[in-house]
């Protein structure tokens, strides 16, 4: 076995390597930014009101001036306008340019205009007030994006102020989600009291949809010869391989050596861990392969410590390790790395993890009671409350 700091720096050691296509803005969202933005003028690239009212130089409040004169309007998408005389003023709309000889907005609501004069209601007024100053938020050439982004509806709109209609963007791995054994029967179809029904493909899809990533389905059943045959196929077609089941030490745990007779090199197969420690993971010229114990919890637990950030690493996103503190005392007798279910709850500005173990790995109902996991380390048996540890969220 390797321990899970030796697994994550296996397995980080082999990226994916992704192709760069290119995409309209329009279907650019959860999709991975494959260049670097910048900003093509200032942002914001006038002076821009930021309120509806009046546009007054500073200076003739600060001599005492209470009721200003409107001398013109300056609307939003329209040219600047200047302030002819300085004891005026200029009515101004949000997002208008400031208009040239004024320095501070006035809102409506701090006037009573009349007969076409703006009389000063409220007296404190500050010089520059209202007013998004040119270049605040970037200069020409800032970057804004960089290479390996999730482009959320927040980047489209960054991306969409600087002219980009089309956007490079990398290439997710073609992948495939395979589930073994002969007890699994399809969501629509009624169990035998001997099985159940599939699970884990629908979850694992469905984390990589999160990613941006796409991905067929298949199951197969635990006959050695059926499973060299079909994985032999989905191998040829399929770039990334996650694989739920058959990888443990059973007289039907076939995965691993079948794989290996398919030239796929393993890497590691066990991890000191609990739950997950059969996991096995194996590379070919063409593939990447996951092939992550049977029981849901630690079919999710595998995938979002190893799998999810193997494939942002992959795409050259940013990793953030996230932590949360221990709310209660724990403990854990074995030789092993433990992944403990928490609910997450946030306590005076701290991110307080609660234990909820539930009924072991195969108890995935607990799943929708818990946030993720508190990963203790392999050293402790003992685990105090007040102590901070990773944490690796289920959901995002």
């Amino acid at each position: 076995m390797v321990s899970v700091a030796e697994a994550e720096e296996i397995i980080q050691q082999q990226l994916f390597k992704p192709l760069i296509s290119s995409v309209a803005l329009f279907h650019a969202n959860q999709k991975i930014l494959a260049e670097e933005i910048v900003a093509d003028r200032d942002l914001p690239p006038f002076d821009r009101v930021t309120m509806d009212g009046i546009a007054v130089a500073y200076l003739a409040f600060e001599h005492g001036a209470k009721e200003f004169v409107i001398e013109n309007l300056q609307s939003a998408g329209s040219p600047r306008k200047k302030l002819v005389d300085e004891k005026k003023c200029i009515e101004v709309m949000t997002g208008a340019p400031l208009p040239s000889g004024t320095d501070t907005v006035i809102p409506y609501e701090n006037l009573n205009i009349k007969d076409k004069t703006a009389f000063v209601l409220d007296e404190r007024i500050s010089k520059n007030q209202n007013v998004h100053r040119q270049g605040l938020d970037a200069k020409t050439g800032d970057v804004l994006l960089n290479t390996g982004t999730k482009l959320s509806p927040a980047e489209i709109a960054v991306l969409a102020s600087v002219g980009k209609s089309q956007i490079k963007i990398f290439k997710t791995p073609k992948a495939a989600v395979i589930s073994t054994g002969d007890e699994l029967v399809d969501v629509d179809q009624t169990p035998l009291p001997h099985q159940i029904r599939k699970s884990n493909s629908y979850a694992l899809v469905s984390a990589l949809n999160e990613l941006g990533c796409e991905a067929d389905s298949y199951h197969l059943k635990d006959d050695e010869a059926e499973l060299t045959k079909n994985l032999k196929s989905i191998l040829e077609k399929y770039e990334l391989i996650v694989l739920s089941g058959g990888v443990s030490k059973g007289k039907f745990d076939f995965v691993p050596n079948v794989l290996e007779s398919l030239r796929v090199k393993k890497i590691f197969h066990g991890v000191s861990q609990r739950p997950g420690k059969p996991m096995w993971v194996g590379v070919s010229n063409k593939n990447f392969v996951f092939a992550l114990p049977g029981n849901p919890v630690s079919t999710l637990m595998c995938f979002h410590r190893y799998v999810k950030p193997w494939l942002q690493k992959s795409f050259g996103e940013k990793l953030k390790t996230q932590t949360a503190i221990l709310a209660s005392d724990f403990s854990f007798a074995p030789q092993l790395t433990y992944f403990l279910q928490v609910k997450i709850e946030n306590e005076n500005g701290k991110l307080m993890a609660h234990p909820h173990v539930g009924g072991g790995s195969g108890d995935f109902a607990n799943l929708k009671e818990v946030d993720g996991f508190l990963e203790l380390q392999i050293n402790q048996t003992h685990f105090e409350k007040g102590s901070a540890f990773q944490f690796i969220p289920l959901r995002q």
